[in-house]
């Protein structure tokens, strides 16, 4: 698999982490890394745009509310958590499931989560990617330019820099650039 979803496990107990590790890891799911603290967490975390993280209410060094805080927003937690202490939290990207903890149950919810991480990297994939305000500019100018220089319109200008770039194999950025300069020689 491609994109594949990067599996937190976080227990304030190391035993308690790796039996839940090993539960997902028998039910087919591959686990990045099985933590006791959230800073673990944090500082794996750091590099990534989204994971999923399956973790209790509490650790030594923070609550998991702190934690989805601190994690970039692509990040999904699956809370497990007595039913008593479910109710204080409400937080966007954490979901939960009441202890004492029936497996059939989590695996749902995992197959479900890694499905909605792995449906936002797919479309992250496909959608263009923002110019930049510079970027925006240079071809603004080359636009000009070549209305002025052809006598011709924006659109035949936006689609004459559109064709050089497709036919010579070069970013669009890059051949407005090598117009403009072809101009102030």
């Amino acid at each position: 698999m491609g994109s594949l979803v990067n599996i937190f496990v976080l227990f304030p107990k190391q035993e308690q982490a790796r039996s839940i590790r090993n539960l997902l890891v028998r039910n087919g799911f591959e686990v990045t890394a099985a933590c006791v603290t959230g800073a673990q967490i944090m500082q794996r975390a750091e590099s990534l745009e989204d994971g999923l993280i399956v973790c209790g209410y509490k650790f030594a060094d923070m609550v998991c509310s702190e934690l989805r805080e601190y994690l970039p927003d692509g990040f999904k937690m699956i809370v497990l958590a007595p039913q008593t202490n479910l109710e204080f939290f409400d937080f966007q990207g954490m979901e939960y499931l009441p202890m004492p903890l029936k497996p059939q149950l989590l695996m749902e919810k995992m197959r479900e989560t890694v499905e909605s991480i792995l449906a936002k990297q797919k479309e992250k994939q496909h959608k263009p990617r923002q110019r930049t305000r510079e970027e925006l500019e240079i071809i603004e100018e080359v636009k000009a330019l070549l209305m002025k220089n052809n006598r011709i319109t924006e659109q035949e200008a936006h689609e004459y820099i559109q064709r050089r770039s497709m036919n010579s194999g070069v970013g669009l950025i890059e051949t407005a650039k090598l117009i403009r300069d072809s101009y102030t020689y």
